[in-house]
């Protein structure tokens, strides 16, 4: 069980103030002749999905009272088996209300009935075109969840889209608001919850996965640069091997610790272990989890290598980032990113809706955006190790 996801985790005030504003967008919306739609955007680690969590209960609870049938929908799958186990702590919420979008679209039409509130956590994993693999046959999952509902609740970063069949922009949004006549509202997180890092650690990060700018760092060591600021470890070391090791010393002192890689190595679902290499560090990619414990929480899980898809949306105590052949070394000062390097051919899969203007930039923006997310795992602390050696050895310069 994630702790970060309960739903009666404390709140800070900015929390909770987006959270009566939800709740009164809901019971105001409820009983009137127009649908609506509140969308909760912030960057990852701003705390969304607790929000949903305890919007989740209190709707749960009404229902009780007011008869309203609500639905709570992730396409995530480790992230829907943590949903579904707290369910089970909680005597108002029922596990069949966690459900798949693509399993409520189905269901709901199949019945001919409409849902009264339906909360979506990490919709920019929503399908935006069909997808035949995932039983979904209509052009765009969250405009067919608009159609069976009369209120959407949904949480966005455009910074967490990784897949182009998922390709979200603010306009598509916009335009079922227009589209549909609804009643639209929205509000933003800003307060990092997560990381317990200072602010200099994540304007870093943000620098590079937005920027493409390498910022100097303050530190130096003999096997890695940085160190600890306000008791925060953020480390960029030379060697990928000697990164682990630390990170399996972290994983026996504070546990849940996990090397993870941007997907610039091979890997096919064919039940085979596919190896990532790096000089002497040799571990196999995640193997997919049939268990109903995350990947993040199963203790083996310490000699594997997480993926975007294992971990997003999970807190890790300490997280190690393995950043891979696509990010390369422009010679002054920046990276510069080589989609034909990138593995997640499934990623980059072509869309047959015409609504990207530029497919190159959109590629390039999946690989910084899943760069994003992966830096951005640790309670604690923050690894890095890069593929192209030039990179450290520009950090390295006085």
């Amino acid at each position: 069980m994630l702790d970060s996801v309960l739903p009666n985790k404390h709140l800070t005030d900015e929390q909770q103030d987006v959270l009566n504003e939800v709740l009164d967008f809901c019971q105001n919306t409820i009983n009137t002749s127009k649908k609506g739609l509140f969308q909760l955007n912030g960057d990852a680690g701003t705390g969304k999905s607790v929000i949903l969590t305890q919007l989740f209960l209190k709707l749960e609870q009404d229902a009780k009272k007011s008869d309203t049938d609500n639905y709570f929908l992730v396409n995530h799958p480790e992230l829907l088996k943590v949903y579904q186990d707290n369910a089970g702590e909680f005597s108002e919420l029922r596990k069949n209300r966690f459900l798949r979008s693509t399993t409520f679209i189905n269901r709901m039409n199949k019945t001919n009935k409409q849902a009264d509130v339906v909360v979506i956590d990490e919709a920019h994993l929503l399908l935006s075109e069909a997808d035949r693999y995932n039983n979904f046959s209509h052009n765009n999952q969250l405009e067919e969840i608009i159609k069976l509902s009369k209120v959407v609740v949904i949480v966005y970063d455009e910074r967490q889209v990784l897949k182009m069949k998922s390709y979200w922009s603010q306009k598509i949004i916009d335009q079922f608001v227009h589209q549909y006549n609804l009643k639209y509202h929205l509000s933003t997180l800003h307060t990092q919850m997560r990381m317990k890092a200072p602010r200099q650690i994540i304007q870093w990060i943000d620098d590079l996965t937005d920027n493409l700018c390498l910022d100097k760092v303050t530190k130096k060591s003999d096997n890695y640069l940085g160190g600890t600021y306000q008791g925060y470890d953020f480390k960029v070391f030379k060697d990928a091997e000697k990164m682990y090791q630390q990170l399996k010393l972290d994983n026996q002192t504070v546990k849940k610790s996990r090397i993870v890689a941007t997907a610039d190595y091979p890997s096919t679902l064919d039940g085979k272990k596919h190896y990532i290499n790096e000089g002497d560090f040799h571990l196999p990619w995640d193997q997919y989890n049939y268990s109903s414990v995350t990947w993040a929480e199963k203790e083996s899980t310490i000699g594997e290598v997480g993926s975007i898809y294992t971990i997003q949306g999970f807190d890790l105590n300490y997280v190690a980032v393995i950043i891979g052949p696509s990010v390369i070394y422009d010679g002054n000062g920046k990276v510069k990113i080589d989609i034909t390097k990138y593995e997640d051919h499934e990623a980059f899969k072509k869309r047959h809706l015409n609504d990207i203007s530029n497919i190159d930039e959109a590629k390039k923006q999946i690989i910084l955006n899943s760069m994003n997310v992966l830096l951005k795992r640790g309670v604690n602390g923050v690894y890095v190790y890069f593929h192209d050696k030039r990179i450290y050895e520009f950090l390295e310069e006085e």
